[in-house]
């Protein structure tokens, strides 16, 4: 097999992984309340239950830093992806409160290595291909949140069980995603691209410290990313006084804008560079935030949760290259340690708005989303040298285009 050949099914395969897991992690958070009423969890066990599962997945990505090692990030991918579809089917499958504790625990520990994986690989396939595509994948991640959000009303909206709603898509998933796991590339995670001299270990003893602001970043953009998914239709209602039927629609806007900015957003990176457009990103997070805290009504709020979509999508791809590119010896550990930030960010972001709201205004409460993001813009250097067309140094302007022809994600 050609080493294009190989680089074109590994990223195709590695999009697919992307997409099964959105699609999966849409099915279980959507049908939150449908779970809840299953199991008779009381409002006050909630929260347990939704802070246990990104604990539980930042431990895992602590521990996958160390797993892949020994094994490599593509075997970590492709047996942790199937038990996160399996522990989706057991959510759905289980009739007492411990069965759905053992089922979310699993989801969360599975999903932990899953998500720090999949970008380990995803960074290693971007310094193959020596230019971005660390934005496709994420599209295709945000496309199976689409696919998995609409798969879920409808098996609300047809009254489905948890487990005949989760059934058809592990049906489906599952093998394909065992079928596309033997294409995952295999290159070393975090060797040194080809043609770029780097002395591991002078930067073993400087440790990990220049990953500091993009956890940072990370933690931030989370921070945001929670703040939609969690009060963007409350606030619709609540605030804005829109009816209940609008206000499940800035979700599903922003998740559209999000897979458009995602689209085209690497060739963004290629053309400007990735700091210009973590910068430009960041300023349409920041204005979409402060659009929706004075919003003189509904409409106004979902076109502040349009850009919030447009900007907040390029962030998250960026950092975790940019830490490929600040460690290309050793690019597994920090896309591991990365990875706990998002979970850091998710667990900080819904209960820090909500206090915000209940205690000052939940107006005022979107601005400190707003205020977090722009930590970025103190930090996009890290993203690489401004005017570099890529974005990274060691992305180089001629090489072969292996994403071109329909072999794209």
């Amino acid at each position: 097999m050609t080493d294009d050949l190989r680089l074109r099914r590994g990223r195709r395969a590695l999009g697919f992984s992307f997409f099964a897991q959105g699609v999966t992690f849409a099915l279980l958070v959507t049908r939150i309340p449908a779970i809840q009423d299953r199991y008779g969890i009381s409002d006050g066990l909630l929260p347990v239950f939704l802070a246990a599962v990104p604990v539980l997945a930042g431990a895992a990505s602590v521990a996958t830093e160390h797993l892949v090692r020994r094994v490599g990030a593509a075997a970590v991918l492709r047996w942790s992806q199937p038990l996160v579809l399996l522990a989706l089917l057991g959510v759905g499958a289980g009739n007492s409160l411990w069965q759905v504790t053992a089922a979310l625990g699993a989801f969360g520990l599975a999903v932990g290595a899953l998500d720090a994986s999949m970008n380990m690989l995803g960074v290693s396939l971007q310094q193959a291909y020596g230019r971005s595509i660390m934005l496709g994948f994420h599209a295709a991640y945000s496309l199976g949140g689409i696919l998995g959000a609409s798969a879920a009303w409808a098996g609300a909206h047809w009254h489905l069980g948890l487990f005949a709603s989760y059934l058809p898509a592990v049906a489906v998933l599952l093998p394909l995603a065992l079928a596309g796991s033997r294409f995952h590339f295999t290159g070393q995670g975090g060797a040194p691209p080809a043609g770029e001299p780097h002395d591991v270990p002078q930067q073993k003893a400087r440790g990990f410290r220049p990953l500091l602001p993009l956890c940072l970043v990370m933690a931030c953009a989370y921070i945001g990313d929670s703040t939609v998914s969690n009060w963007s239709a409350k606030y619709l209602q609540d605030v804005l006084g829109s009816s209940e039927q609008l206000a499940t629609v800035p979700y599903n806007v922003y998740m559209v804008t999000a897979l458009l900015g995602r689209a085209v957003g690497d060739a963004g990176v290629r053309r400007f560079g990735a700091a210009a457009v973590v910068r430009a990103g960041t300023l349409l997070a920041a204005g979409g935030f402060a659009v929706v805290a004075s919003a003189p009504g509904p409409w106004v709020g979902m076109a502040g949760f349009t850009l919030l979509g447009l900007g907040l999508c390029v962030i998250v791809p960026q950092t975790f290259a940019a830490a490929g590119r600040l460690f290309p010896g050793s690019s597994d550990a920090a896309v591991a340690r990365l990875n706990i930030f998002n979970y850091v960010g998710f667990l900080i972001g819904s209960p820090l708005v909500g206090a915000l709201g209940d205690a000052w205004s939940h107006r005022g409460a979107m601005l400190v989303p707003a205020a977090l993001v722009l930590v970025t813009l103190l930090h996009a250097r890290s993203f690489g040298a401004e005017g570099a067309r890529y974005g990274v140094p060691h992305e180089q302007p001629r090489v072969v285009d292996v994403g071109r022809g329909g072999h794209g994600v």
